[in-house]
């Protein structure tokens, strides 16, 4: 009985003593899940919870809608437009399971997964590409490939229309792709001023043309929103932290009124082809206020193409010489530097010799009776380098550059040159008087509109102008009209020239006139080197304003090799047509008869 009570005790402190033991680690182990737990939460809980919410914190950029640029009467020229880009998340692409139509959980989400009506027979990111692809208009196979693998920003494709990108909303792919607001550059559907307005890169900064030029205006200051964004990719109230308002940037608006360029476009585009001109240029000036109302050339170049982006205009590119319109600026220095009278009178031979150098007219003549007056209206290379004869070299040199001539016209337009003009000390024994017909240096055709303009101003030379006002975001705007003006040459000075001009506007009434307006106006008719390096080809030009009378508008029309050669026949009817339409289209009143002709010959 003893020994039968000693052996169940002993077992009975053996069962303890492993309950024990067992207790023990029991408690050991929960008091290292306590103390971890402690830890996690007391020591380590802050650094969790800003982990999750970091991973759920997105900063997302406010995009800055770019400036308009639109003409004089607010036509939209360049504008951007709402485009998205498509992002998607590789990381929930490849976890994708579509949703079974007719499913308890399409029912619960209220959506379901099925390509044209069958299921869509993948998971992952193969799945995500075979019911996006199609909208997108890009290779399942490759999206697919793209999607599947790790991170959580992938551009799938940038510039979708709002419409496309309503269309991927309803895919119920939220948290896997995604749109992010982003814009387009677009541009009048024609080739108004197209390599004028240049265009814009893929991240919609200025690269050429106005565009570029402009950019600093134009271009916006992108603003920001911090918030934490669900597993639907939708923000979750209450969490955004920080924001910062985008803005916009300026609108510009140009001189340019977009009627009277097209109408240009049109006249000098038919006038190219009639012609067979190697190309030409046409401007259209508010000689009052210096403001370009057109300004044209015959290349095809569609606005925002690679084309504009890599080609400046034409109009301030090309330069050549003017010919016989650069008799206006030598004309004022004979008479602004008391050499002659407009109408002193000179015996004029078809040629003429003058310090061993040779000088001929265009045609072949007799010695004709002509005052200065009609040396300009006969276009006589002799009477001019005849009555020069007392004005030097300097004086020759100052009045160019007084008229703009080898000087920048301010406009700040890609691709201006300035011409050439060389200092009277470069000139040689015979350009020191080629210059006092058009010859020995070059323009580009705002110069030459310029060199008119300074005579239908009454001798005073305006800044030209292009950007007329700017506009912010507010609504303020700022005038941008360049009001500088220099005094050329006296206003009777100028008053004479005109009159001389106005002779050469009637002798080519037929081809250069508009009924109802006096014009005043020069040709010019200049050689310039051919493809071949010689002097082959012709530069035909005609310049003037109207009404002679009431001087509103400079015109300037010039094409290389045309037809006809001679500025007046061929240059001159465009400026006609051109005249034409601006009359009627700025209800200018009819001129008054001419009474005041100077007499060109005796």
């Amino acid at each position: 009985m003893i020994a039968t009570l000693k052996r169940a005790l002993s077992r009975f402190d053996s069962f303890t003593r492993r309950c024990v033991v067992i207790g023990a680690v029991l408690a050991l182990v929960a008091a290292s899940c306590l103390v971890k737990l402690a830890s996690v939460q007391l020591l380590e809980g802050r650094a969790t919870a800003q982990a999750a919410t970091n991973s759920r914190t997105s900063k997302v950029t406010i995009r800055a809608n770019r400036g308009r640029i639109l003409d004089a009467n607010g036509t939209v020229l360049a504008q951007s437009v709402e485009r998205y880009d498509i992002i998607g998340v590789p990381d929930a692409a490849t976890a994708f399971t579509p949703v079974a139509c007719g499913s308890q959980q399409a029912k619960s989400l209220g959506y379901c997964h099925q390509i044209d009506g069958k299921p869509v027979g993948a998971t992952g990111a193969a799945a995500v590409a075979r019911l996006l692809a199609p909208i997108l208009g890009l290779n399942a196979q490759e999206l697919g490939a793209s999607l599947n693998g790790t991170g959580k920003y992938l551009v799938i494709k940038r510039g979708v229309t709002p419409q496309v990108k309503r269309r991927i909303d309803k895919l119920g792919l939220a948290g896997i792709v995604y749109g992010e607001l982003s814009s387009e550059r677009v541009y009048a559907e024609n080739t108004l001023i197209g390599a004028l307005l240049g265009g814009v890169n893929d991240k919609g900064e200025g690269v050429a043309g106005l565009e570029q030029t402009l950019n600093g205006t134009l271009s916006g200051t992108d603003g920001y929103t911090v918030y934490q964004r669900g597993n639907g990719g939708e923000v979750i109230p209450g969490t955004v932290t920080a924001s910062k308002d985008a803005v916009d940037g300026k609108d510009v608006t140009l001189t340019i009124d977009s009627d009277v360029d097209w109408y240009v476009k049109k006249v000098l585009t038919e006038g190219v082809s009639s012609f067979h001109a190697k190309w030409g240029i046409a401007i259209v000036e508010n000689c009052r206020t210096g403001e370009i109302l057109a300004l044209e050339d015959s290349d095809d170049i569609q606005a925002g193409s690679d084309a504009a982006k890599l080609n400046a205009s034409r109009a301030v590119t090309q330069t050549f010489e003017p010919g016989s319109i650069g008799k206006i600026p030598a004309l004022a220095a004979i008479l602004q530097n008391g050499a002659h009278k407009i109408t002193d009178k000179f015996t004029v031979p078809y040629e003429y010799e003058k310090d061993g150098q040779k000088f001929h007219d265009s045609h072949s003549h007799g010695d004709e009776h002509w005052t200065l007056a009609g040396i300009l209206s006969n276009s006589s290379n002799v009477g001019m380098v005849m009555a020069a004869q007392n004005v030097s070299s300097q004086q020759r040199y100052d009045m160019l550059s007084k008229f703009g001539v080898g000087q920048s016209t301010g406009l700040d337009l890609p691709g201006e040159t300035n011409g050439v003009l060389g200092t009277p000390e470069s000139w040689d024994g015979r350009t020191k008087d080629t210059v006092l017909f058009g010859q020995g240096y070059t323009v580009n055709a705002l110069q030459l509109s310029r060199m008119v303009s300074v005579i239908a101003n009454n001798g005073v030379n305006r800044g030209q102008t292009i950007v007329k006002s700017v506009t912010d975001a507010d609504g303020h705007v700022a005038d941008m009209t360049n009001d500088k003006a220099d005094r050329v040459i006296d206003a009777n000075v100028a008053s004479d020239i005109a009159n001389a001009m106005e002779t050469v506007g009637e002798d080519y009434k037929s081809t250069a006139g508009v009924d109802g307006y006096r014009v005043a106006a020069k040709s010019g008719t200049a050689e310039v080197a051919g493809a071949d390096g010689r002097l082959t080809s012709i530069v035909a030009g005609f310049s003037g304003f109207l009404p002679a009378d009431d001087p509103q508008y400079v015109i300037t029309v010039v094409m290389q090799d045309p037809d006809g050669t001679y500025g007046g026949i061929t240059s001159g009817k465009l400026f006609g047509q051109i005249g034409e339409f601006l009359m009627q289209k700025y209800e200018v009143a009819n001129s008054k008869p001419r009474t005041d002709a100077i007499a060109v010959d005796w």
